[in-house]
């Protein structure tokens, strides 16, 4: 593990593009904590890639962690995990705003009280909780409404549990950067 990461922080948003290592390095860190870990996944099975892909990440993390699936309910699950578990780990932050979107409507409003239950659920945690989600706003500016929705919200809420975290790290092609929280 990279010695300017603080393994001690109680909130850490690890950041970066897709397939940059985001996981693989939560998860290491999250092993280091004594069982049981929690492990939140937000991803929903909507079809066979999608599939393949939890099922690769179920075997990748084998049976230390207590795997939860959460698509939607997340601020509600965090607490009840809280004191049953030596760290929680949240991936992803990107896919939840997505099933969101989903699930509520495809504007902003339909979507803001589970964003401010979540940024209120994680002020007051006292166990670890390590929140893993993608940059997507790095590319070009996408051409249709729903996207950009996507894009505005995950990039603010991001903005939003950066300011509150200990630590922020981007990976970038396996390769964590500390933007925030050095120890």
């Amino acid at each position: 593990m990279d010695p300017a990461i603080n393994l001690n922080a109680r909130l850490t948003l690890i950041t970066g593009p897709s397939r940059s290592g985001k996981t693989n390095l939560a998860v290491q860190w999250a092993l280091s904590f004594p069982a049981p870990r929690a492990y939140i996944a937000t991803a929903q099975n909507r079809d066979a890639e999608m599939a393949e892909r939890i099922c690769r990440h179920q075997k990748e993390r084998g049976a230390a962690f207590q795997t939860y699936e959460e698509p939607l309910a997340l601020s509600g699950l965090l607490p009840k995990l809280s004191g049953s578990s030596s760290i929680i780990l949240v991936d992803c932050l990107t896919l939840w705003v997505s099933n969101l979107l989903g699930d509520r409507g495809e504007n902003r409003d339909g979507i803001k009280q589970p964003l401010e239950d979540l940024l209120t659920v994680l002020k007051g945690s006292k166990t670890p909780v390590i929140l893993i989600g993608n940059e997507v706003g790095w590319g070009i500016v996408p051409d249709n409404p729903l996207a950009r929705t996507f894009r505005d919200i995950s990039g603010r809420l991001q903005q939003e549990i950066a300011r509150m975290a200990d630590q922020v790290i981007l990976m970038v092609a396996g390769i964590p950067l500390v933007v925030k929280g050095k120890p």
